[in-house]
């Protein structure tokens, strides 16, 4: 599958792009049909792990739709979404989201230095072109000790676990998006883990762009993963 759905490398952020407005209208909808809602929990502990309050500024990159968005704004946090999927943003902008929304590359973010308390992304690193560029942004963002908060998909340990995820989010998902939704966008999703580092080379690429204090945490039986981080130097 993944070699079918996976586009090159050069043709990676324009695929991605087009994808991501493709789905937009139904995107919601099908998160929460996909993940049984378990996805809500974990994006309530990603922002708990934030430490964001009021008066603290956020930054989501690859905001979507807004769900990290909307959660860190209730901490009575300033919120800044950035996406680069015009559609997606659309979607945020109708469900009124209390964020200030702007269309960008995660790798290039139009957001000063040193002026974030907090630099969130959910279930978005496998979608970029690169990682390490989007961490040295996050790292230029963020004030010394800022945290870094990334959730992303995960695979269980456990064989068993691990088989009935692999069934599940690898055969499942595909069928249910392309009966709803995008035959293509759906395969692509599950194939998409194949961008994802190891654990250790993940900690290793924070680490080199500035951060300490890493800690994974897995979630849903392995099924996600919360990573954080703390920005390096001090305030």
């Amino acid at each position: 599958m993944a070699v079918n759905v996976l586009p090159a490398p050069a043709d990676k952020a324009a695929a991605v792009r087009a994808m991501f407005d493709r789905i937009a209208p139904r995107y919601d909808r099908l998160n929460a049909i996909l993940t049984l809602r378990l996805d809500r929990g974990w994006r309530r502990r990603a922002i708990a792990a934030a430490a964001l309050g009021p008066g603290s500024v956020a930054v989501d990159v690859a905001c979507g739709t807004g769900d990290f968005c909307a959660l860190a704004a209730a901490t009575g946090a300033r919120v800044v979404g950035v996406d680069f999927a015009a559609g997606m943003l659309a979607g945020a902008q109708r469900r009124g989201i209390p964020a200030a929304l702007v269309r960008g590359d995660a790798l290039q973010l139009p957001v000063r230095a040193g002026v974030a308390d907090a630099v969130t992304c959910g279930f978005a690193l496998r979608n970029l072109v690169a990682i390490p560029p989007m961490l040295a942004e996050a790292a230029r963002v963020l004030r010394p000790g800022g945290r870094l908060v990334l959730l992303e998909v995960g695979e269980p340990c456990h064989p068993l676990a691990r088989l009935g995820h692999h069934l599940y989010f690898h055969r499942l998902v595909p069928l249910i998006g392309a009966l709803l939704a995008d035959r293509r966008a759906y395969a692509y999703l599950p194939a998409s883990v194949a961008y994802l580092p190891a654990p250790d080379a993940l900690r290793a690429m924070i680490v080199r762009a500035g951060f300490a204090n890493v800690r994974m945490q897995t979630l849903g039986a392995g099924a996600a993963q919360l990573v954080t981080a703390e920005r390096e130097g001090t305030a």
